[in-house]
């Protein structure tokens, strides 16, 4: 049998230079392509067609879930499996809405990306165990935190907003409108608790949402 193609999608060169670097140990991988965005990676999917896409979930230009979706339209045989830091329920709920056939935090890459290779292209679903083992964290208030309720692009605005950004850089990142930016935190600090960026940012360190991506 031939290898199985794979095309890397990150928008860190270090990260995609990484990934390149522990499927070339595997024998039965070949790295067809890497894209820096989901619009390149579903140019990238529709030419090569790969069994395999490693897809980053938070990305400028078209998200994970967005560019999975689109990816699928044209390049349907693919699997793809979703690679992030982000361990919220919301993040896999959507991936795999969107037809993600696995998900696979970034800290624990080496240890389970070639398992979940495996896993998809034998018909599978697989999902980072770790996400099933990690105890559910506190808020800076040491009060219990529905984060689970958040949406995937309220945890976006979440940790753009910690990170600094302004609403208008969050907005011209996700390609939303000031004002979608503005209801998105309005809604997800009620659903929170929170009412200052201080305790968000607490919040979203604890969390780990601040992670390097």
């Amino acid at each position: 049998m031939g290898k199985l193609g794979v095309l890397i999608v990150d928008d860190h060169a270090v990260v995609r230079m990484g990934l390149r670097a522990i499927l070339n140990r595997e024998t039965r991988f070949e790295v067809v392509g890497e894209a820096a965005d989901g619009v390149d990676a579903c140019a990238q999917a529709e030419r090569l067609h790969p069994q395999v896409v490693i897809m980053d979930v938070s990305m400028p230009t078209l998200n994970g879930a967005d560019a999975t979706r689109e990816l699928l339209k044209v390049s349907p045989a693919s699997s793809v499996i979703a690679l992030t830091v982000y361990d919220e329920p919301a993040y896999v709920r959507e991936l795999l809405a969107a037809g993600a056939r696995g998900y696979v935090l970034k800290r624990a890459v080496i240890e389970q990306l070639v398992r979940a290779i495996q896993v998809v292209t034998e018909g599978g679903l697989f999902v980072d165990p770790t996400l099933t083992k990690r105890p559910r964290p506190r808020a800076a208030s040491d009060e219990a935190v529905p984060a689970a309720d958040l949406t995937s692009r309220e945890i976006e605005v979440a940790s753009m907003t910690a990170l600094g950004h302004s609403n208008a850089e969050i907005a011209v990142a996700l390609r939303i409108a000031v004002k979608t930016v503005e209801t998105h935190k309005t809604r997800l600090m009620a659903k929170l608790g929170l009412h200052t960026r201080a305790q968000l940012v607490r919040f979203a360190i604890y969390r780990g949402w601040l992670a390097s991506r």
